[in-house]
């Protein structure tokens, strides 16, 4: 047996904590602080520290960056509205993963979208470009002169134009916020790869799901970073009333798309299999949606 299997078997079958032996307790947290969960959710009152911790306990931002690497870190600022409204990217959880990044020794780090509003206005009202900017990013608006037509090979989606600096990219890290959605139900990970899409995104949203698959299976994020500090309930995506906005102050973190799509719909109260963008992606061996069969790390962040 493999010693991370090991490792994950002891801890199911709770052999230590049954063990009566000196010292099992302290065992038990090393041991335990030695598998890498699946998902890490973290929850606290800033959002900062909850990126942080969240890739702390993936094992680190060393485990997906590495130095000289250039990185995309792809929020959502799809809309004119400020971060208390939960319309885009906690802007505090986008410059703490920025700033992971470069410590990481990142060579650069880009930060950029493809807004639904006037992208001038979403980058300064959501709060993003100047957080990330402060924090290091190279944040700058889409160029419509680098979406080049490029082979998806899905099921559904064959071709389509994407952006070339993400595809490009070292490293890819996806920085969803969770809220509702009028088409595909919810937007977390997978729905926040439309933008890098170009063309006519409306066209998608006849086979949402399907082309939320192809997509992931085609770019395939080094991590995922959903922001939950406030999620959006009401009159999604962009919202715009703050009786909409729930305030959990959590932070989920994962390498598996639809792991973390799937523990989202949770704070919904939705099963994960009520989102048809995560079944497909668990039916087409893209990910893991059924949470019982994962490695969760709750960790409270002061």
């Amino acid at each position: 047996m493999k010693r991370r299997q090991f490792l994950k078997t002891a801890l199911a079958a709770g052999v230590f904590l049954a063990a009566p032996v000196p010292g099992g307790g302290w065992f038990l947290r090393r041991l335990e602080a030695a598998v890498q969960p699946d998902l890490a959710v973290v929850h606290g009152p800033s959002p900062a520290a909850l990126a942080r911790t969240a890739i702390e306990a993936l094992g680190g931002i060393g485990r997906f960056v590495s130095r000289n690497d250039v990185v995309v870190v792809k929020p959502n600022i799809g809309w004119d509205r400020a971060p208390e409204y939960a319309a885009n990217t906690n802007p505090e959880v986008v410059a703490a993963v920025v700033a992971a990044c470069l410590d990481a020794g990142a060579k650069k780090v880009k930060v950029f979208d493809h807004p639904v509003n006037d992208a001038r206005r979403t980058y300064r009202q959501s709060g993003i470009a100047a957080a990330a900017a402060a924090a290091g990013a190279e944040v700058s608006f889409t160029d419509d002169r680098k979406f080049k037509e490029m082979t998806i090979g899905g099921q559904t989606l064959k071709n389509w134009s994407l952006y070339t600096e993400a595809i490009e990219a070292d490293k890819f890290i996806n920085l969803p916020i969770a809220k509702v959605h009028g088409t595909s139900s919810l937007t977390l990970g997978m729905k926040n790869l439309m933008g890098i899409m170009g063309g006519w995104r409306w066209r998608l949203h006849q086979r949402i799901d399907e082309s939320l698959v192809d997509m992931t299976t085609f770019v395939k994020p080094t991590l995922v970073v959903l922001d939950a500090v406030r999620i959006l309930t009401g009159n999604g995506p962009q919202g715009g009333r703050l009786d909409d906005v729930k305030k959990l102050d959590i932070v989920i973190a994962g390498t598996d798309s639809v792991s973390v799509d799937a523990y989202g719909a949770t704070l919904f109260g939705m099963k994960p299999t009520e989102l048809g963008f995560v079944r497909l992606g668990h039916e087409r061996g893209l990910g893991q949606m059924h949470l019982g069969k994962l490695q969760i790390r709750n960790i409270e962040s002061g």
